[in-house]
């Protein structure tokens, strides 16, 4: 793939916090290598900031590697940017071309609020694995891996939702904001495990209660959540998550 050069304007949120009223603001960039990932393009940025005595442009990020899902970015009106199952911090300057204006803003929901420009406070879901997202265990010595048989088809499907990061792109895609995918994911993941089966019951109606009081919208099955999810996660989860929120209701009834 050849190497190339490029000039591009920027359009980037700025927001001072969460009471602040935030607007966008243009800068221009050169000479920005397509080899580059998106992050880095905006380390140059604020570097050049910096030596302007601008206050640098706040955005998260940890691992850069595409599995702590920090790095939530909103570009061009798609979560995480224009590749598919592709995570800000892996997405690279090759996806655009020179002379792009390129938006940038953060996650939109009000369960979300900005903390600072492009960050976002996503405890929220810290609250809702705290209510449910979690298997009851033995402490002392690890348990043998084969000593638990489960059908291949079931884990495998566990391993699936179990990929879900955790980073928002479902609620920032969404139209209603929901967070039916991210909790959905972790329903199905522990309720297809022999470990998952103690809190099977109160886990889904423990998490969906939080997810309620956090102020996430509902799901009107648009799918845009899937086709913006990083990891792909499958909204049959959320079919699975509906079983589930069903019967541990029905139970609770009787």
């Amino acid at each position: 793939m050849n190497h190339y050069n490029m000039n591009l304007t920027l359009k980037v949120w700025r927001q001072k916090n969460k009471e602040a009223k935030g607007n966008f603001e243009v800068y221009p960039v050169k000479n920005i290598s397509s080899e580059m990932s998106f992050l880095e393009m905006f380390d140059v940025l604020n570097e050049q900031l910096i030596t302007q005595d601008k206050d640098p442009i706040a955005f998260d990020h940890d691992c850069r590697e595409g599995i702590c899902g920090s790095c939530s970015m909103h570009i061009n009106g798609e979560a995480h940017g224009p590749w598919a199952q592709n995570t800000t911090c892996q997405l690279h300057m090759r996806a655009f071309k020179d002379g792009d204006t390129i938006v940038v803003e953060p996650w939109r929901s009000a369960a979300f609020p900005v903390i600072k420009d492009l960050v976002v406070n996503r405890s929220a879901f810290d609250r809702i694995i705290q209510a449910g997202g979690y298997i009851s265990v033995n402490t002392g010595n690890a348990v043998d891996a084969n000593s638990l048989p489960i059908d291949k088809k079931d884990a495998d499907n566990a391993f699936m939702a179990a990929a879900c990061i955790g980073c928002g792109a479902c609620v920032a895609a969404c139209v209603n904001g929901s967070a039916m995918l991210f909790v959905s994911a972790k329903v199905a993941q522990l309720a297809q495990l022999p470990q998952g089966q103690p809190e099977r019951e109160s886990r889904v109606l423990n998490m969906v209660a939080q997810m309620d009081k956090e102020n996430f919208g509902n799901c009107s099955n648009t799918y845009a959540c899937e086709a913006e999810c990083p990891k792909g996660i499958s909204v049959s989860n959320i079919a699975r998550f509906n079983r589930e929120y069903l019967s541990s209701g029905l139970s609770t009834e009787q």
